[in-house]
Order: C-alpha cells, then structure tokens, then sequence
C-alpha cells in the first residue's frame, strides 16, 4: 500500500517524532510506501501535499492532539493516540485496508473490507489511549503558552540577579533608566501575553483559526480585573474559562448555514467580532463580578482570622498563595500580607514569601526525581520553574497546573500551606512585598534558618504528591487501556 500519515502529541518534541519514526520503520518492514507529516512544536515538517492524498490508499493519524481531517475526505482513516504510533505502528497499518472512509459530511463512513480482513470498530485507538478533544485543546493552549512563561520569567528573574540593588528596607530594586530595568519590562510583557496566549490556542485548538480572536481578547479579559472592577485578574483559570468559551462560539457559529454572499465574511468578521462580543459579555456580566466580589470577600475574611491561630492563618495563606498562582485567590492573600507591612506586621508576609515559592520548586524536584511521568517539554520547564522559584516567581508552576489540574493544584495548595503555617509558627517575617529564597539572601526575611526549612519541606511535600497523583494516574490509565484491549480482542459469544 501507499500510505500517507500525521503525528502530533501535545508539545509536539519527542513524541510526535518517536511516532512518525517507527510508523516509517514498521512501513517499510512490511513493504509498504509511507510518508508521515509531523506536527511539532516548530510546525508541520515533511507537509502532505494534495498530490500525496491523492496517491495514498489510506491515512493514519496517531496523535494527541488536534489534526485537521478535512483534506483526508474520501480516504480509509486510521485514528489513534499517538502512544500507538510508538508501540502498535504494525497494527494501525494493518488496520488500514479495512478502515472506514472519512466522508464528505466529516464523518467516517464504512467502507468494504479488502478481501480476507475484517472491519474493526471506527477509529479504535488500538494501543494506545484516544485523548478527549477537550484534553487536546487545553494542551494546545499550555503548548503555546510555556515558551512565554519562560521567556517571561528568566528575564525578570535576571534583571533581578545581575541588575538588582539592595534597598534600605532589605528588597531588591532595579535603577531607574538602567538596562536592566528595561530587561525586566521586557519580561513582564512576556508574562502579561502569557494569559491571552492561553486563552487563543485553547479557542484556535476547538475551532481554528476564527477561535483565535475571541480567544485572545477573552484572555486579556479575564486577567485585567479593570473589566469587572477587580484588583485582581482571573489568571491563569479565567484563561481557561474564555478559551473554551471561545472556541465552543466561534465553533458554533462556524456551523451555522447562512446566504453565500456573506460566507467569505464569516470568518474574518463576524465570527470573530460575534464571538469576542459574546464571550467579553459573558465574562465580563455574568463571571467578572462573582470575581470581584470574591476578591473582596476573601481580603475580609482574611483580616478576620489576623488575631485567631497563626497556623490557621499560615494555611489559609499557603494554600491561596497556591491556589492559582497570580490569579484573584493568589493575590488576595499577597496584597493582604503586603498591607500589613506598614502598619508593623510583616508575620504574615513571611508566611507568604514562603508559599510563593513552593509551587515552582516543587515542580522542578518533581520533573527531576521523576522524568518519565513528565513531557520532554515539562522536563525542560522544570528547569526553568526551578529559576524562577528562587526568585519569588509562583507562576513558574502554572504549565504544569494548567496540564494537570487535578494533581498540581492540590499538590501545590498543600504543600505551601504546611511550609506557611510552619513559618508563621516559628515566626519568619518578611519586611519587603516580595517572596522567595532571594528576599532571605538579601536580607530582607527575619529567621532565616526556618524560613528555608519551611521553602524545604513545603517543596518536598508538592514534589511527593505530585509524583504519587500522576504515578497513580498513570498506572489508572494504564490499567483501563489494558481492560479496553482485552474486551476488544475477547470473541463474540455464539
């Protein structure tokens, strides 16, 4: 057979190539022409070309995330997660010859069998497990997203290192007009893009390119919080809520049937300035205030425990700090603690300079003590997390709460609550608005010695649960696929 195939995971580094390579291997074994596109993190490499799909007898995709299958229309396809690339490839091509069609409506339709096989189940993902679209499409946006969290972040964190001065109260400040200074504007303009940018890939992965727009537009919504009168943005969860939104409106407005003259128009006006309308209404109305409104509750609700038990206080600190890392939650609790500074409590600061950097230091001991649990790419923001958690930099950590919410978030809340509280215990104070192990270098922090025992422990407590939720994910998964496979391959009972 001649066959034509796309790979593409999440990241699009390492197994996205590790599929396209033993698809060609296994081809090539069993006499077959293949020529596989790959959809990496630089773009599509080895493209597909009309004549390509013409010649080819079927198409396999093995990919975790989104695939374009428009211009496989009257083609046997062949869809798998892109584990199956890796492990299966002799099975997906032998699947091949008995593949539905992908049809003219977007749907595969049967097609007959070639002589002597049997017709499976329509895009089974045969060894390997079929990621949810909604998966796929929040992956796409962090894909996007972690180069301007890096990029963001190691620019501040430099600026702060090699053009940082001590000031009198024991911070770090930059001069005035020095190039430093203009190094770490820089770096804040990667960080402000870096929510917008999450937002428009999760609107671009659920319905292209007119999801783009709106999905953007909805991100810088919801993390300026002058929209719905709010100190704080949504963060890096309002991006979330918008990116989806986005993408689910535009999607739907792409389906509807309107006159032809005004076709050519919808993609690049009305849907998207529909879209963005609809989604800045809904956030703005009907999320936005519930934002505020949380905002301003939680700061008085934090001033009511000031005078109860220092660890409570530590806890309810941490896990905020935590929670969403720069978003409203996050920020409560930092301009909470920061305003005590002035009027002679800086306790509750020290619970927070601890908290703040747990979350990314967590996920760097968490990638190194246990790679194989993480993406080639997160391996590489571990690294990047690790830098910037020394400098006081939480949303170093946010790629890997956006990929796993489930198992980062509550790994992260927990583990800088324990180190808050134990630093609110052993009475850690911070004099300056900042966290972080470079405030206790500078001399900014009083009981340096358990502020660091405090970042110690929080930082191991995130890093374990982290490794244990994903290990135990994994092996869930892993179990669930094995149970799928027997089921599929079992016979029919006469």
């Amino acid at each position: 057979m001649k066959l034509v195939a796309v790979t593409a995971c999440p990241t699009g580094i390492a197994h996205t190539y590790m599929a396209a390579e033993s698809l060609e291997r296994r081809a090539r074994d069993l006499g077959h022409d293949i020529k596989v596109e790959t959809q990496g993190s630089i773009g599509a490499e080895n493209a597909l070309t009309e004549e390509d799909i013409a010649a080819a007898d079927g198409v396999i995709i093995a990919a975790d995330a989104e695939v374009d299958r428009g211009r496989f229309r009257g083609k046997r396809l062949v869809v798998a997660g892109v584990a199956a690339g890796i492990n299966t490839p002799g099975e997906l091509i032998e699947r091949v010859a008995s593949a539905p069609v992908y049809g003219d409506d977007g749907r595969a339709r049967p097609a007959e069998p070639a002589p002597g096989t049997a017709t499976p189940p329509a895009e089974r993902p045969a060894g390997g497990r079929q990621r949810s679209p909604v998966y796929k499409a929040l992956m796409t946006g962090v894909s996007y997203m972690i180069p301007f969290v890096v990029v963001g972040g190691l620019l501040i964190a430099v600026s702060l290192s090699l053009g940082g001065e001590p000031s009198p109260d024991g911070g770090l400040v930059i001069p005035e007009g020095s190039v430093w200074q203009t190094v770490n504007a820089i770096g804040v303009v990667g960080f402000t893009l870096m929510i917008p940018i999450l937002s428009g890939y999760i609107a671009y992965a659920i319905a292209d390119r007119p999801g783009l727009v709106p999905g953007m537009i909805g991100g810088w919504i919801a993390a300026n919080g002058s929209f719905y009168d709010s100190e704080a943005g949504a963060g890096f969860l309002g991006a979330i809520v918008t990116g989806f939104l986005a993408g689910y409106v535009a999607r739907w407005l792409k389906q509807l049937h309107v006159p032809k003259a005004v076709q050519p128009i919808m993609p690049i006006i009305v849907i998207p300035i529909v879209a963005t309308l609809v989604v800045a209404g809904v956030f703005i109305v009907v999320i936005g205030q519930p934002v505020s409104a949380a905002f301003t509750g939680l700061t008085s609700w934090l001033s009511s425990l000031e005078g109860s038990s220092v660890a409570l206080l530590g806890l309810v600190v941490g896990a905020m700090i935590a929670f969403d890392m720069g978003g409203p939650v996050n920020k409560t609790a930092f301009l909470f603690g920061a305003g005590l500074i002035a009027s002679g409590n800086e306790q509750v600061m020290g619970m927070a300079a601890v908290a703040i950097c747990v979350p990314p230091l967590g996920m760097a001991v968490a990638t190194f003590v246990r790679r194989t649990l993480f993406t080639t790419q997160e391996q590489e923001m571990g690294y990047a997390a690790g830098f910037m958690g020394l400098f006081g930099i939480t949303e170093g950590a946010i790629p890997f709460a956006a990929a796993h919410p489930g198992v980062v978030i509550p790994a992260n809340m927990i583990g800088s609550a324990i180190a808050a509280a134990i630093a609110g215990l052993a009475g850690v104070t911070d004099a300056v608005p900042h966290g972080g192990p470079i405030v206790a270098v500078l001399g900014a922090v009083g009981g340096v010695p358990m502020f660091f025992v405090s970042v110690l422990i929080g930082v191991t407590i995130t890093a374990a649960l982290t490794v244990a939720l994903l290990t135990l994910r994994e092996r869930r998964a892993t179990a669930a696929t094995g149970a799928a496979a027997a089921t599929a391959s079992s016979p029919e009972p006469a």
